[in-house]
Order: C-alpha cells, then sequence, then structure tokens
C-alpha cells in the first residue's frame, strides 16, 4: 500500500515546517510547496519540495494532478503586510484558487486551513472565545484571513476543516513576532557581551499562546476526522499569557543580562484593540481529541535553543509531534 502523499503551501516557513514534520513523522509523503526554489529556506528531514507556477486554479490543479494528494495544508499567506494588495492576494485569493482546484479534481484532497484567532476582532476581557462569536476583525490581516475561511467553509465537495490558530511560539519563531525578536536581540547581546536593551511597545497585551509543534499535531488530526470537515476548530493553548511576562520569561531562560524599556503606542497596524485572547479549545478536544501539550516556558526553552544552535535543531520529528 502507497503512503498517502500530503501537500503543504508554505511549508519551508515558520509554522509550515513544523506541520510537515508533523505529517512526514506519521508516515505521510510529504511535500512542502513553495514560490520559488527552496534555497536556504529548505524542507524539513524526510519532506520533499515542490515549486508552484503559480497561484492560479490551473496551476495549483496540475500540482494536484502530479502529486495526487489526499491531503492539503494551506499554511501559507502573508502576516502584517503593510500592502493591502499582496495581504488580499496570498491570505483570500490563494485560498479561492485552492478550493477551485480542489473541488475540480474527480476525488478532493481533504484540505485543512490554517486560519487565524485575529478573525474575531476584539473581545471582552476575560472572556475565552468559542467558535461560535461573531467574527468583528478590525486589522487587513484579519480580514484577509476571514475571507480566507468562509471561502473554504462554502466549498462544495471538498472535505475542508478550518484550524482557527491563536499565536504561535516555538523553535523557529520569526523576528517578526515579539517572541522572536526578543530572542534575536538576546541572541545578539550574547555574542557581544552586553547587557541587551529592548526597547519594545508597551506589553500591557495578554495573548494566546501556542507550540508550532502543537499546531503540526492539530493538523494531523484534522486529518483524520472526518467530525471536523465543515467546522471551524480552535486551537491554542486555552489560557491567556501577559506578554510582559513572556518577556521577562525569555530573558530569564536566555541567562542575558537585559534591560526592558516601554515606550510609545501599541502598533496600531496589527491589534492595538485586541489586549485579550484567550480561546476556547474544548471542541478540539471532542472532534479532534487534540489538546495543547507544551507551556509557554517549554516553548520559549526551545526557541532560544533554535536561535542559539539554529532555526531547526528542535524541529519536532517522528511519532512524538502527534497526539
Amino acid at each position: 500500500m502507497s503512503a498517502r502523499t500530503a501537500l503543504v503551501l508554505g511549508g519551508t516557513g515558520f509554522v509550515g515546517r513544523h506541520v510537515c514534520a508533523a505529517l512526514a513523522g506519521d508516515g505521510y509523503r510529504t511535500l512542502a510547496v513553495g514560490r520559488r526554489p527552496a534555497g536556504a529556506a529548505a524542507p524539513p528531514p524526510d519532506t520533499g519540495y515542490r515549486v508552484l507556477a503559480g497561484s492560479t486554479p490551473a496551476a495549483l490543479g496540475a500540482l494536484f494532478d502530479t502529486e495526487r494528494p489526499d491531503l492539503v495544508v494551506n499554511a501559507a499567506g502573508t502576516v502584517w503586510q503593510p500592502d493591502p494588495e499582496r495581504m488580499a492576494r496570498d491570505n483570500a485569493g490563494l485560498v479561492t484558487s485552492l478550493v477551485t482546484a480542489a473541488a475540480a479534481r474527480p476525488a478532493p484532497p481533504r484540505l485543512v486551513q490554517l486560519g487565524s484567532v485575529h478573525e474575531y476582532g476584539p473581545t471582552p476581557d476575560g472572556e475565552p472565545i468559542a467558535e461560535d462569536r461573531p467574527e468583528r476583525p478590525e486589522t487587513p490581516y484579519g480580514r484577509t484571513k476571514l475571507q480566507g475561511t468562509r471561502t473554504v467553509l462554502a466549498a462544495r465537495g471538498v472535505p475542508a476543516v478550518v484550524l482557527r490558530v491563536s499565536n504561535v511560539l516555538g523553535p523557529g519563531a520569526p523576528t517578526g513576532s515579539l517572541p522572536g525578536l526578543v530572542a534575536a536581540r538576546l541572541a545578539q547581546a550574547r555574542r557581544d557581551g552586553t547587557e541587551a536593551v529592548l526597547e519594545l511597545s508597551p506589553l500591557i497585551a495578554r495573548r494566546d499562546f501556542v507550540d508550532a509543534r502543537d499546531v503540526g499535531a492539530a493538523v494531523l488530526c484534522a486529518a483524520g476526522a472526518d467530525g471536523a470537515v465543515g467546522r471551524i476548530v480552535n486551537i491554542g493553548s486555552g489560557a491567556a499569557t501577559g506578554v510582559r511576562e513572556l518577556v521577562a520569561e525569555l530573558v530569564r531562560i536566555s541567562g542575558v543580562p537585559a534591560r526592558v524599556v516601554e515606550r510609545g503606542e501599541q502598533e496600531g497596524t496589527r491589534s492595538r484593540s485586541m489586549d485579550w485572547q484567550q480561546l476556547d479549545v474544548a471542541l478540539a478536544a471532542r472532534l479532534l481529541g487534540w489538546h495543547p501539550r507544551r507551556s509557554v516556558t517549554a516553548s520559549l526553552a526551545d526557541l532560544w535553543h533554535s536561535v542559539v544552535f539554529g532555526p531547526h535543531s528542535t524541529v519536532s520529528q517522528g511519532p512524538g509531534s502527534t497526539l
């Protein structure tokens, strides 16, 4: 019996690499898909790579016809891009092409779309966010991701699941994220033998953080969960962590002398009005049999390890990444 085949769009990105590792560890013939030759952003071990000629339904359909995937995961997209046209193209337009191409196949593959907690928009302090909360995103990122979610759920004949993912932590986190930025600055100070001066916008928010390897495990669970088809399922830690405490914990783990300076205003292009995020993950337990495994402290420790020893030194491999 031949191995199941999985295509992971955005498979060389931060989250996509961990998704590839989880699928490959479970025996999938796993192929990361990107727009250009892999180059330095090579896929993780046991993962192949395919270049997508374009983001049209025809280009995606040709890839599907060649590789015959059982599972397609969309981990691609643009985060906090100031160019609204690019954000719309990557977060919404690509999804339309993906759904169109999948629906045209005689036996459409299972589709797992990685959505975002930012699709919900602002929520009241102290209230966990369940999947039935009306979405009112206030940022271009949240709005374009929500467009993608609605396109997936409206698709006819495509067995699709949307995993609405919280803020992702773990090894390889990019410097575009707060934890990735802080880790990079601490690492530079460590190399220079100096105190790190961390100038940051006000650290007043409390957010739900989930480990990238737990996201990979959730994708693997969703690949076989027929009861989740046509549904949105929250994937997060189920807890709200103060970002000030998160930064302090990362400094402690690094052992680098550091001084945190909070100044200015929160960056308005991101989520200034979203100071509270805590996902209700009960549905993920019921439909997927999934629970978050890694604590924030463990994720930060592995992030620091990846910055010091290499960005892919702690990408999970094998059955240990599954639930």
